[in-house]
C-alpha cells in the first residue's frame, strides 16, 4: 500500500488560485456568451477541471485506494455530464422527468 505524501503548501496555494481563476472565467463566459450554443460544453469542462483539482490536491486522491480513486473519478464526471445533458437536451430531460414523476 502506498504511503501518503502530503501536498506542499505551495501546490495547495497554486491549486486554490487556479480554482479562483476558473471561477472568474466561468462567470465571464456566462455573462459574455450566455446565448452561445457551445457554452454548456465550456462550463462542463471547467466544472470537471475544478473537480479534478479538488480531488487531486485537496482530497489527495493519488494516495487513495484504487477503488476510491475510481469512485472519485465517476463522481467528478457526474456534474459535467448532467450539465451537458440539460444544456443540450433540456426540453427532453424536462419531459422525461415530468413523465417519471407523474
Amino acid at each position: 500500500m502506498k504511503t501518503a505524501h502530503p501536498v506542499s503548501l505551495r501546490l495547495l496555494l497554486w491549486a486554490w488560485l487556479v480554482l479562483c481563476l476558473l471561477t472568474l472565467i466561468s462567470i465571464g463566459l456566462g455573462q459574455s456568451f450566455h446565448r452561445a450554443d457551445w457554452l454548456p460544453l465550456g462550463v462542463a469542462a471547467i466544472v470537471w477541471l475544478k473537480g479534478w483539482l479538488v480531488c487531486r490536491y485537496f482530497l489527495e486522491s493519488p494516495s487513495a485506494h484504487p477503488f476510491i480513486r475510481r469512485l472519485l473519478a465517476v463522481f467528478i464526471a457526474c456534474a459535467p455530464l448532467a450539465l451537458l445533458l440539460t444544456g443540450f437536451l433540456g426540453r427532453q430531460v424536462a419531459n422525461w422527468t415530468g413523465r417519471l414523476l407523474g
